[in-house]
C-alpha cells in the first residue's frame, strides 16, 4: 500500500487512530495486519512526502495540523482539550491569547514538545 496525497494520509490516520481505540484486545487479527500496513505506509509518507513540506512555526499552525492528521473537527478538539469551541476558535484566530489550559492541553493530548511551547509563547 502507498499513501499518495493529503487526503489518503488523513483517511489512513483516521482508520488507524479508529482501530486502536477499540484496544489491542479487540482487534481481529485482520485489523492488526491493517494496522501495521498502514503504519507502514503513513511512515513512509511522513518520512518522504513531508519532510519536503514547511513545518508550521506557530503553535496554532501546528494544533490546526494535528486536528487534520487526526481527522478530528474543531468541535472534538474543543472536547479534547475540555473547552469550548468559541474560546478554541478565538485562539486558533489569533483574536485571543493561549492560556494556560489551552498550552497544556496542546502538550497532553497532542504530544507537542513543552519546549517548543515554551519557545513559542
Amino acid at each position: 500500500m502507498k499513501i499518495t496525497d493529503n487526503k489518503h494520509y488523513k483517511e489512513s490516520l483516521h482508520k488507524v487512530y479508529s482501530l486502536m481505540n477499540k484496544g489491542e484486545v479487540n482487534l481481529s487479527e485482520d485489523e492488526t495486519k491493517e494496522i501495521e500496513i498502514l503504519a507502514k505506509a503513513i511512515e513512509h509518507y511522513e518520512d518522504y512526502i513531508l519532510k519536503l513540506m514547511p513545518m508550521p512555526v506557530t503553535i496554532n499552525a501546528i494544533v490546526q495540523q494535528k486536528a487534520e492528521e487526526m481527522a478530528i473537527s474543531q468541535k472534538q478538539l474543543a472536547e479534547m482539550f475540555g473547552m469550548t469551541p468559541p474560546k478554541l476558535s478565538q485562539i486558533l484566530n489569533g483574536k485571543r491569547q493561549p492560556d494556560i489550559s489551552f498550552l497544556k492541553a496542546v502538550h497532553q493530548k497532542l504530544g507537542i514538545d513543552g519546549n517548543f511551547i515554551l519557545e513559542m509563547v
